[in-house]
Formats: C-alpha cells, structure tokens, sequence
C-alpha cells in the first residue's frame, strides 16, 4: 500500500505497532510526528475479534486480550495523540466501534463489549476535547468483507461461500460492504467538511440497524 500510494506522489509511511503497548505507541507517534512535522488525525482502527464462546465459558485471559487491543488501543493511542493535535491547533480523531457498538448479539461477549465502549469514549473524549477543536466520532460498520470476517467464515460449520450468503442477508441493501464503504465514511470525519460534527455514531451498515 506504502508504494501504491508512493508511485501516485502522494508521501506514506509504515510503521508497525502494537497498540496494547505503551511505549510502542509513544515512539511510534514520535517518530510519525518528526517525519511529517505534525499528526492532526488519528484513525483508531486496529481491533480482533477473540473468541466466540458464551459469557460463562470465556477464560480471563481471552477476554483481556480483546479488551488489551479493541478498548485499551483506543485509550493509549488517543492519550498520546492529543498533545500533538493540541500542538497542531486542533484534529479529528476517528474511532472505530462497529454495529454492535449499538445493539447487541448473542457472540462474541469480549468483542461487543469493547465496541461498546469504544462509542462511550468517543463521547466522553468529544466533550472532554471540544473547547480545543479537537473532534471525536465513532464509525459503526456492518459486516464488512474483510479478512477478519472471512476467516470468521472459514471457520464455519457452512464455509465461506454460505457465510457470506447468510452475512448479505441481513443487511436490507443486499450485501455486506467493502473496506472503501468505511474509509469513504472516515476521510469525511477526517475532512474540514466535517467541521461541525463531534461526539457522533456514523453508522455505515447497509441497514442493518434499521430493523
């Protein structure tokens, strides 16, 4: 992706991080911020889905790792976030929750929880950050057909094939979304077009919570 975006001109960088490590997080922005002079977005987008088992059969540890990425990524990265956005004279910051951030669904406890609590952060950092014009949104997508949800499918009883089926079935368009869906949702978070807007749930899902 890196050179894709390269060859066209445009100026990327990679960096890999696990955002469930502190110090990994604090060098990483470091050094993004000394390489482009400035962050005035932040996309938290990293996440797992974990185990697929009912409330009571989850160990501890298997509900931590989920909380470890999905809850405390957000947390860490947006911690050392805002003082380079402060720096900057403000930013948007762009979290994503998911569906089930919104209603719920009987799998995958660890994972629904965390989406559940990323939305409540994003309002509570809103109006925390608001006065600094530092905006915060969550993006809510439906079942998008990443290799995430395709290894869900692998996974299945049904295959892949009658996975995605059963998956474009419940959304009311028709079918499960792509990647670009979603990215098109944040680069308007991200965007002075989006000004006004802070503290909101952009749910890009087809239609699903609708029903």
């Amino acid at each position: 992706l890196k050179k894709e975006i390269t060859s066209e001109g445009s100026a990327a960088e990679f960096w890999h991080l696990d955002v469930s490590r502190e110090e990994e997080v604090e060098k990483v922005f470091s050094e993004v911020n000394e390489k482009f002079g400035k962050i005035d977005v932040l996309v938290n987008n990293a996440g797992i889905s974990g185990v697929n088992k009912p409330t009571h059969e989850i160990t501890l540890k298997e509900w931590q790792k989920v909380i470890d990425v999905n809850v405390n990524g957000v947390f860490l990265c947006t911690k050392h976030a805002i003082p380079y956005l402060r720096n900057n004279g403000g930013g948007s910051i762009i979290n994503l929750s998911s569906i089930y951030g919104i209603i719920g669904a009987a799998d995958i406890p660890p994972y629904h929880a965390s989406k559940g609590a990323v939305r409540i952060m994003t309002k509570t950092d809103a109006l925390q950050y608001a006065s600094e014009k530092i905006r915060v949104n969550s993006v809510h997508p439906g079942y998008i057909w990443t290799p995430l949800v395709e290894n869900m499918g692998k996974e299945s009883e049904e295959g892949v094939e009658k996975f995605r089926e059963n998956l474009d079935s419940l959304h009311p368009i028709g079918h499960v979304g792509e990647p670009e869906d979603i990215a098109y949702g944040i680069l308007y978070l991200a965007s002075e077009e989006s000004k006004f807007v802070t503290g909101s749930e952009l749910l890009i899902d087809g239609g699903y919570t609708s029903k």
